[in-house]
């Protein structure tokens, strides 16, 4: 079963990916990163709301 932890970490990774995509200025995987990071945000919303 997903945790707390596991969204954190796949969180983190996404904010990893999308600085690096930034940074390299790939622009279409920057955006992919961050719905990523948003995906993983709700669901850790979600786990702390219950």
């Amino acid at each position: 079963m997903l945790t707390m932890r596991n969204f954190t970490t796949q969180y983190e990774i996404a904010k990893h990916n999308a600085n690096e995509f930034m940074r390299k200025g790939q622009i279409t995987q920057y955006f992919e990163a961050l719905l990523e990071m948003n995906k993983y945000k709700r669901l850790m919303v979600a786990v702390v709301a219950n």
